[in-house]
């Protein structure tokens, strides 16, 4: 979460954008596809407009654009491929962004502007599945996927009342805390819209037939899609959320149906290029989870050594970290933590962020404000009742201030009359000392290779983590639980 960084709903409705992982239907595609080649075009001058505008946001939104080495490969390779859309003639119409965020994610919008995050280039394990995600994005866009979601939102009056459609964030990985449909953010709140299950499996389809024409092996689909279902019920396993059904799976079939459609469309015998140690090397270095420069999650805890806080969520509550905020989920509430403009007054503050929340139904006005010292620092909370679709919720903002014009504050929502449940992370709420906050290290992932006497389990032991290594190496390398490495063999540790 960025210093004084306000939470913000993108005002362009061109983003397109779907989290890789939402399944798809098993139906057939042949006419579709046909459809889309025939439509495919030059980037028109309005879209290139369109996503130009909405570039400089979604950056920010996602921990900005990374420079150097392993940015250079990943945009070579996604021009490469969106190359095989028709789209545009040239490699300069399309503008390619490793993005610095730890969530899994790909997207792409109007305009020939793709984007992935390094968490989800770290995930995989060669060259083809990073062509086949970016190809599967511009596939999207391919179909005009984006027009007939937000055709459909109008008809719905939906846009009216947000403003704003962005999506990719169907997994719980968005930054942003949730009740049901609702999502808090500083300004407003946002509407997460997937794409239909017909919609996800064309754009499948159209990244296995990038892959193709591209030389890769189009197999590489199916074998993203499977780590990044096994990375996702790896998380909701260290989560401890197993038994909730992820946001996505109430629309969308399982992630194995959609696995095994991929490679039926692939064909099991299918061959290409997969240039896995290029791509390897190509991604060596890559930090992987938090940027500390952004705060670190570990466990219930949030750290930030730049702003000298940190903070503790209840138990049975798990942290996502955000560029902007981080948000706080749990069976019984939801909460997100921000900053916003300040003034040095913190009942303004205080007001602000509720007045904020236009679209919560927190009621008209700021309720009545309490004073507190939290850890030495000073606080002002209030609660308000409100109406959703899930029945009746008490919403609270509590906000500390840091001094040097520096304030912070949760906005949390929990059914009415079980807002307690945050007291205690309220209360944890603290200032760091120099030396808790040079301790913070990033994590980044390193290649390897495997030598005579290496083992999955002495490899993962090296891993930067204290719960799951074994589990976290055997979903990182795209390994199974019975694998054996052999000498000269590269794979992927996560070391600090």
């Amino acid at each position: 979460m960025a210093e004084k960084r306000r939470m913000f709903a993108l005002k362009s409705a061109v983003a397109v954008s779907c989290a890789v992982v939402a399944g798809v239907a098993t139906v057939g595609v042949e006419p579709v596809r046909a459809a889309v080649e025939s439509a495919a075009r030059a980037i028109s001058p309005a879209d290139k407009a369109q996503g130009a505008k909405a570039h400089p946001d979604l950056l920010a939104e996602f921990g900005g654009k990374l420079t150097g080495p392993q940015a250079a490969y990943v945009e070579s390779v996604g021009k490469t491929i969106a190359l095989q859309s028709g789209l545009g003639n040239a490699r300069e119409d399309f503008t390619v962004s490793l993005l610095n965020s730890s969530v899994n994610n790909a997207f792409a919008i109007p305009g020939g502007y793709v984007y992935v995050t390094r968490q989800l280039t770290a995930l995989m394990n060669n060259e083809a599945e990073l062509a086949g995600v970016l190809g599967h994005e511009v596939g999207h866009v391919a179909a005009r996927h984006s027009a007939k979601r937000q055709q459909a939102a109008t008809r719905n009056s939906i846009l009216g009342a947000l403003g704003s459609v962005l999506a990719g964030a169907v997994l719980g990985d968005s930054g942003f805390g949730r009740l049901g449909q609702q999502v808090f953010s500083q300004g407003s709140q946002l509407l997460t819209l997937k794409f239909s299950r017909t919609q996800e499996l064309e754009a499948d389809d159209l990244g296995i037939t990038y892959l193709r024409r591209a030389g890769y092996d189009p197999r590489a689909m199916a074998t993203v899609l499977e780590s990044l279902a096994r990375q996702n019920a790896l998380d909701s396993q260290l989560r401890g959320s197993g038994a909730e059904v992820p946001q996505w799976a109430s629309t969308h079939p399982d992630p194995a149906s959609r696995v095994r459609t991929a490679l039926t469309r692939a064909g099991a015998g299918a061959t290409g290029l997969t240039n896995r140690d290029k791509f390897l090397a190509g991604i060596n270095g890559l930090t992987y989870d938090d940027d500390p420069r952004q705060g670190l999650v570990e466990g219930r805890r949030f750290t930030h050594p730049d702003l000298r806080l940190s903070f503790e969520a209840p138990d049975g509550f798990y942290l996502v970290n955000g560029a902007k905020s981080v948000s706080i989920s749990g069976q019984s509430g939801k909460a997100e933590f921000a900053s916003a403009a300040f003034d040095g007054n913190l009942d303004r503050y205080v007001a602000g962020v509720f007045a904020s929340l236009t679209n919560s139904n927190a009621g008209s006005g700021t309720p009545q404000l309490e004073s507190t010292t939290v850890n030495g620092i000073p606080a002002r909370y209030g609660l308000a009742r409100a109406q959703t679709n899930s029945g009746t919720v008490d919403v609270v903002v509590f906000a500390y201030d840091f001094g040097g014009g520096k304030a912070y504050h949760f906005a949390a929502i929990a059914q009415a009359g079980n807002a307690g449940v945050f007291n205690g992370m309220f209360r944890s709420m603290r200032r760091i000392t120099t030396a808790e906050a040079g301790a913070v290290k990033p994590r980044r992932l390193t290649v390897v290779t495997v030598k005579a006497g290496d083992t999955v389990q002495s490899l993962a032991s090296r891993m930067a983590y204290r719960d799951a290594p074994v589990d976290r190496f055997l979903v990182l390398n795209g390994l199974q639980s019975d694998a054996r490495l052999t000498p000269g063999q590269k794979v992927k540790l996560v070391t600090y």
